[in-house]
């Protein structure tokens, strides 16, 4: 158990902290360690993964534990189809742990530099109305308490509680492994293309419905929007993939360097940038690929910038939209990031912004340097208002009064935390917003 000095800043450069000491423990027993050692000394502990996260989910002045040197496979159970991960397992490792298996995720989001714990315990997910985000589909998992208790939980030990730890928000112990239900390997068709804004809010349910995965981003100050529509077939059907140049263009020139380069002149000169956004959205052409699940799923991000993302119930997402839209103009604000717009599947996780309803998300973003308040403000009041639940691991101001009314499940969540963290060793001031005391 090797202890480590260095303040805390998580990737975007919303939240940082100093804690009193940092462990990269090498065993579950070092774990345990660590907790032993929290409650003999009275700090709390927080276990931290990427950073990637927009909150301070992660933030201490405690213990901060990392779980680097805990990575890679335990086990699999390959009839199954499930692989046992070591927490600090990052996404980006799993396509080498998981391909020689021929086994894939069932889904995932646009980014895998989260750690395999932090990505479960902030409720991490794809889009894809037939599929649940990432902790729906953690069936076990290792976790030290905060009585420092190493505990199994799975489907057949303490199974009650599995609903609560599989998205857990680092409130209910440090995961140490993680038990996921993979599916076999297998392709997504991609199909990119331009389509107005009107025509896919009005068909935004139905493309959910048809499509194995939807989303789309659109730019405001545009009529147009960006639309993704992944198709999931057999390895067989063989791969035709965007070809080096092709994918280096747009993932390198177009996502990054040119992004960082508008924003960049966008910032000093806000005037400029609705006709930007309308030169995007003219430049924006259709394309269409066949690759393996994760080489489809994940884009490259290498330009900073703050997200603020809510569920709302599937058929309320294209009136959110257009109020979004009406703010947007209203306020004249100058916004040069897109609006993404994803969905789920109802799942029973007690805390997942997706239990128990088919949810659509809508994420809003700022480049980081960008003043992000006023915006975030007003359009978190917009979707709020929808029945709204932020997702964890990304800005929000809501309280644990007003998410008790959100979940249904939130009482369920605390009694587990009562249980599992009587003495609120992993408590931080996020956790005591969101949660309670």
């Amino acid at each position: 158990m090797l202890p480590v000095s260095a303040r805390w800043q998580n990737w975007a450069r919303t939240e940082s902290s100093q804690p009193a000491t940092v462990i990269a423990p090498e065993s579950i027993d070092h774990v345990v360690r660590a907790v032993e050692r929290a409650r003999e000394t009275g700090h709390t502990v927080k276990p931290i993964g990427a950073s990637h996260s927009f909150t301070a989910i992660g933030a201490t002045d405690g213990i901060r534990i990392e779980l680097d040197r805990m990575q890679g496979m335990v086990s699999a159970d390959l009839p199954r189809g499930r692989v046992t991960l070591w927490g600090g397992t990052r996404l980006w490792q799993l396509p080498d742990i998981l391909d020689p298996l021929g086994l894939a995720l069932e889904n995932m989001g646009d980014i895998d530099r989260q750690t395999i714990t932090g990505a479960t315990q902030t409720g991490t997910h794809g889009t894809g109305l037939g599929y649940g985000g990432l902790a729906s589909r953690v069936v076990g998992a290792t976790l030290v308490t905060g009585t420092g208790e190493v505990l199994t939980v799975s489907e057949t030990e303490n199974a009650e509680l599995l609903p609560a730890v599989a998205l857990g928000l680092g409130a209910l112990g440090v995961l140490v492994t993680v038990t996921i239900q993979c599916v076999p390997s297998y392709l997504l068709h991609a199909v990119e293309a331009p389509a107005p804004f009107e025509e896919v809010l009005e068909s935004y349910e139905q493309r959910c419905r048809d499509s194995d995965h939807f989303e789309f981003y659109w730019f405001p100050h545009t009529e147009g929007t960006r639309t993704k529509t992944n198709t999931r077939m057999p390895v067989a059907a063989g791969a035709e993939p965007l070809g080096t140049v092709s994918r280096f263009v747009d993932e390198e020139l177009v996502n990054n360097a040119a992004l960082a380069g508008l924003v960049s002149f966008e910032r000093w000169v806000p005037a400029s940038t609705p006709a930007l956004n309308r030169m995007i959205e003219q430049v924006s052409s259709r394309r269409s690929y066949r690759d393996l699940s994760h080489r489809v799923f994940v884009t490259r991000r290498r330009v900073k910038f703050r997200e603020m993302e809510y569920s709302v119930p599937l058929e309320a997402v294209p009136t959110a939209l257009r109020e979004l839209r009406a703010l947007i103009e209203r306020r004249d604000y100058r916004i040069s990031f897109p609006i993404e717009v994803r969905a789920a599947a109802a799942d029973d996780r007690l805390l997942s912004t997706a239990s128990g309803r088919e949810s659509g998300y809508i994420a809003v973003h700022r480049y980081f340097r960008d003043p992000d308040r006023e915006y975030f403000r007003e359009a978190e009041a917009i979707l709020a208002a929808h029945e709204g639940r932020p997702h964890w691991g990304k800005m929000h101001t809501q309280d644990a009064a007003s998410l008790s009314e959100r979940y249904p499940d939130f009482d369920r969540f605390v009694e587990a935390r009562d249980r599992l963290d009587p003495d609120r060793v992993f408590a931080n001031p996020y956790l005591r917003r969101v949660l309670g005391a």
